[in-house]
């Protein structure tokens, strides 16, 4: 049973313009003033829409008080550790503690190819960093989440650290979520408001395992570099041919196997690229975004000659159903 204090008002204006999204900023900041007064928050920031709005809100609201601790678990696309520490510690000044737990997770990602022991691993040991981090702070009485309303009507309304896990048994945080009434598309206009970068706030949606399940089967870190450079290359190339935005996701996943093609006028025995782009209303169906074909073939030039060890370009043509959104 979803909690009355969960419930979004019927009345409640959908936040669809500036200065909706501005009234919203305005109305948040002394309502989480007064909850957490001189008390210090925590938030597992993940460089995704809902945990970067709830950052920068609470930094205009309770600025040093929050710290926000990213988890780079080495799963990430290309350069968005690095946009999470440029924008939250560089621009807004927050008290930010980055860890680089790549080794860690990878570690003990190795030789695991099951799915469903992929995202265990990478959950439970998403929770452990950030408890031990958690752990060195004092004085931490609230826990922000981003939180949405899509996540209380699918769930019990608790949104899993990172997505991938969940909140300890024995955590005693007094909860902070400010945009828990809030639909995805809302959670974009304020975070516009609040001057967070566009490549942040539109975002793509993107697996709590990151890219660990787009690195099908067990993961190695040559064959996670094919596809970190493949992805960024294909959003590159959709930015540039202002399909960014109008295509509902699109990345690439690289397969665990190998074909025999030419490198360099030479045989090689190297891995496919497959690149998936589908449009979709919910999740739960999905269509092919028909990529025209001078754009193919410039991103698999780029592909094939750019990303290490890969001589093949592939394109799922299979919409959900029957296939699903992600490869696992």
């Amino acid at each position: 049973m979803i909690d009355a204090s969960n419930t979004r008002p019927a009345s409640m204006e959908r936040i669809d313009t500036p200065e909706k999204a501005a009234a919203f900023i305005n109305e948040q900041i002394p309502l989480l003033r007064k909850q957490i007064g001189n008390g210090k928050v925590l938030l597992a920031l993940s460089g995704g829409v809902d945990s970067s709005v709830v950052a920068a809100l609470l930094i205009r609201a309770v600025g040093t008080q929050l710290t926000c601790i990213h988890v780079n678990h080495g799963l990430m696309r290309k350069g968005e550790s690095e946009q999470v520490i440029e924008v939250f510690r560089k621009q807004l000044g927050a008290n930010l503690i980055y860890v680089d737990a790549t080794d860690r997770f990878l570690d003990k990602l190795a030789g695991v190819s099951d799915p469903e022991q992929k995202r265990k691993i990478i959950g439970g040991e998403f929770i452990r960093v950030f408890d031990e981090e958690a752990a060195k702070l004092s004085g931490i009485s609230f826990l922000a989440q981003g939180t949405i309303y899509p996540d209380i009507l699918e769930s019990d309304g608790i949104k899993a650290h990172h997505n991938v896990g969940g909140l300890p048994e024995d955590v005693r945080f007094e909860l902070v979520e400010p945009i828990k009434l809030l639909f995805k598309d809302e959670v974009r206009v304020v975070g516009s408001a609040l001057g967070l970068p566009d490549s942040m706030v539109n975002r793509q949606p993107f697996p709590g395992p990151g890219l660990g399940v787009r690195c099908v089967g067990a993961i190695t870190r040559d064959r996670l570099t094919a596809v970190r450079e493949s992805d960024a290359i294909l959003r590159e190339e959709f930015h540039q041919a202002g399909l960014e935005g109008k295509v509902w996701q699109y990345f690439t996943i690289v397969p665990d196997f190998r074909s025999t093609g030419i490198r360099d006028g030479k045989r090689s025995f190297d891995w496919p690229v497959v690149i998936r782009a589908v449009n979709t209303r919910d999740a739960m169906s999905a269509t092919v975004e028909e990529i025209p074909w001078p754009l193919l073939h410039r991103i698999t030039k780029r592909i094939t000659s750019e990303v290490p060890h890969v001589n093949r370009v592939l394109y799922d043509l299979t919409p959900k159903p029957t296939g699903t959104i992600e490869w696992e």
